[in-house]
């Protein structure tokens, strides 16, 4: 199953599968072995005992785990409060190692209750900030900052660099979550600072952190600084006896080699994770570890390897109760068998993982899930059933797409107020610092009147650079303005306009109401053509990632090249695009599809010395369509008919574009088979097709709709 996972589903523990994302398992375990906050001066309990346990979990954590849970009972309740909070704090992260999360969070909440029990504003903001990275956890970002910044308020004059580390480190987990990487790295950098000010297990601490700015630079697509990173920390380990640190970070930097193709690397560090894990008693990094194993060989075709590997991972699984991580075993068991043409018990085991996902309610992981399924259908050439699935993932897809957006608007809603309060609080702070300066100018002035004239100039020097740094701090603000807006409505690969963009432009077109029947409108409709670039996958898989968003942004470039100043080209996701063409003349719209093809097909695209040929498959529809009323047909079932169109292109054999020209009988009968099926509309004599090629070498001859109309019906039937 693909290995990414999306910005808005930030795991606590660590998945089966292996996250582009930090995993909230990694962050709040690594956060809690590193947090030993300075003791109240009047309690100074004996802690040599639980920092020799603390150094044994390093390399064995089962037996460290054993002694913790010894050492607590033995104290008992009515311990000093302050060693109690020790033991507690370093449990919490031995308990998430050992995949036991339940037990960890409820050790987090009995840290809370000591921590109001003793009145302790500091302690009571490193269980919260736990509670924050619970919430993350749950999908709930919104919550999980709101929580942040009250602990920020809390914090506001500390000095406790252990805090303040785990505080920064909490903003940068919801900034990677919800996609804001540009802003998650300063935070992670000023965790990375204040790691070097902490009192204990200072090296562990900058491993861990320098491990989330690689993790960082994973989900960015950058695998060569994510491959840096996890070297440079890597140096250190050599300083410390803490194999479990160094687990950590070669599983990173397994990624890392996995996406630089290196696959023999790659290989080697998941194994050297595996060792160090069933060596250390930590089952959930095993079956990562497993995991990742299992997808490297699904990724070299090596099947058996494959099905044997992920049988392990899903045994290590079952052994910690993970049902998430026993699902995604189950997903590369099916995978590995199908690989090996045992498509009936291969679809078994997806069919048992699809299930676990849906009753769940992770339907993210369902529609990554279908996607997998689908590629896999049409490399065994199985159409039918891919189409099958290819809809009940566009499904899924509008769904996942409608609840993506409340939360973020959500979430960025929050951020907002957020914002506004800091904003407030900035604003006191500045106005008390002015009063201050006006109390002393007034008593110098009383005191030292000789030197008048002196402080006046003074005053007016200091005046000049506070407008100075203020002129300067609006310019930046400015510019950041700008950014965000510019982002908001843009991809920020190739400066298209991005789907959501295009989703407010449709709420705000203007649609004709039901029965009314404007001329100029009918003549003249608007536009969509979908495209989908051609083996897009064999081209990233061939010359590479960097290689693939190139011809992503040469494809772009001549997408802009090739159409009107009115049009709207957007990037409509992964290797989609959408054009939005108003008042086209429906004469006029195959010359611009085929202007279209012939823009990215006839040249091909160059990429460090190496020639690609990229081409285009396309459906296009005019809106409003065939005369249908909009409130009928609107842009949302126009998009899904030259999806479908796309779609018949892709199955006919690429490189072409089929459009959907009018309806040959009365919408009221027609549009209930279009909205679901295009090929029994065809079939059925109901609609009227545009055919446009896309160019091909003299020596071949394009296969037309007409010569391939009944096999291709009966197939997709």
């Amino acid at each position: 199953m693909d290995k990414s996972m999306k910005a808005c589903k930030l795991q606590l523990r660590i998945p089966i599968k292996q996250a582009r994302l930090v995993p909230g398992l990694l962050l709040l375990n690594c956060f809690l072995l590193m947090w030993s906050p300075p003791l109240q001066a009047q309690s100074k309990p004996d802690l040599s005992e639980i920092e020799a346990i603390h150094a044994l979990s390093d390399r064995d954590n089962t037996t460290a785990l054993r002694q913790l849970q010894d050492y607590k009972e033995k104290i008992g309740a009515s311990a000093d409060p302050a060693l109690r909070a020790e033991v507690l704090k370093t449990l919490i992260g031995i308990l998430y190692d050992a995949g036991k999360i339940k037990e960890a969070d409820a050790a987090n909440t009995e840290l809370l209750q000591l921590a109001k029990s003793r009145n302790d504003p500091e302690l009571i903001s490193m269980a919260q900030i736990g509670e924050a990275f619970q919430l993350l956890d749950q999908g709930k970002f919104a919550l999980a900052l709101v929580k942040l910044n009250e602990v920020q308020s809390s914090l506001r004059d500390s000095k406790n660099a252990e805090a303040l580390m785990r505080l920064n480190i909490g903003f940068g987990a919801v900034q990677l979550a919800i996609g804001n990487f540009d802003k998650s790295l300063p935070y992670y950098l000023e965790a990375l600072r204040l790691a070097d000010q902490i009192p204990r297990r200072r090296a562990q601490a900058k491993m861990y952190r320098m491990e989330s700015i690689a993790r960082l630079y994973q989900s960015m697509h950058n695998p060569e600084k994510a491959l840096e990173a996890t070297d440079e920390a890597l140096v250190l380990t050599a300083r410390i006896d803490a194999p479990k640190v160094t687990a950590s970070l070669q599983m990173t930097r397994g990624l890392a080699l996995m996406d630089l193709a290196r696959y023999d690397d790659a290989i080697d560090a998941y194994k050297k994770v595996l060792q160090i894990a069933d060596d250390a008693g930590m089952p959930a990094m095993a079956a990562t570890a497993l995991s990742n194993i299992s997808d490297y060989y699904l990724k070299v075709h090596k099947y058996s390897e494959a099905e044997q590997a992920a049988r392990a991972a899903l045994e290590k699984a079952k052994v910690i109760n993970d049902p998430y991580g026993i699902a995604m075993g189950k997903a590369n068991i099916g995978f590995a068998l199908a690989g090996q043409k045992k498509f009936a018990q291969g679809i078994e085991y997806i069919n048992e993982a699809k299930k676990f996902f849906m009753e769940t309610g992770s339907k993210s992981d369902v529609e990554s899930l279908l996607s997998e399924i689908g590629s896999m259908y049409e490399a065994a050439d199985m159409y039918k059933e891919a189409l099958i699935i290819v809809r009940e993932q566009q499904k899924l897809s509008d769904e996942l797409f409608r609840s993506d957006r409340a939360r973020a608007v959500a979430t960025l809603q929050e951020q907002f107020n957020a914002q506004q309060r800091q904003k407030q609080i900035e604003l006191l702070a500045r106005e008390n610092q002015l009063k201050d300066a006006e109390i002393k100018n007034q008593q110098l002035q009383q005191v030292i009147l000789i030197l008048a004239a002196l402080v006046t100039v003074m005053i007016g020097v200091v005046i000049f650079f506070l407008y100075q740094r203020v002129r300067k701090t609006n310019e930046q603000l400015r510019e950041v303005n700008q950014q965000l807006e510019f982002h908001a409505v843009r991809d920020p690969l190739t400066g298209l306009y991005n789907r959501r963009s295009f989703v407010e432009l449709m709420k705000n077109r203007a649609v004709l109401p039901g029965g009314e029947r404007r001329e100029d409108v009918l003549e003249n409709p608007d536009s969509l053509i979908l495209m989908d670039l051609d083996h897009f996958k064999n081209i990233n898989d061939g010359y590479g990632h960097a290689a693939g968003d190139a011809v992503l942004m040469e494809v772009a470039r001549r997408l802009r090249k090739t159409v009107r100043d009115s049009d709207m080209v957007l990037r409509w996701g992964g290797e989609e695009f959408l054009i939005y063409s108003p008042r086209t003349n429906p004469a006029q719209l195959k010359n611009l599809v085929d202007r279209v093809l012939r823009g990215i097909g006839e040249e091909p695209i160059k990429v460090e010395g190496a020639e690609i040929h990229a081409t285009l498959t396309a459906g296009f529809i005019s809106l409003p369509f065939s005369g249908v009323p909009e409130l009928m047909c609107n842009w949302e079932k126009a998009l899904q008919i030259a999806d479908m169109a796309l779609y018949l292109g892709k199955v006919n054999g690429r490189n072409r574009a089929y459009g959907v020209s009018r309806l040959l009988i009365p919408y009221e009968e027609a549009l209930p088979v279009l909205d679901h099926d295009l090929s029994a509309a065809i079939k059925a004599g109901m609609v009227e097709l545009a055919e446009v090629h896309g160019p091909v070498k003299a020596a071949e001859e394009p296969v037309t709709l007409s010569d391939a109309q009944g096999d291709l019906v009966s197939e997709m039937k």
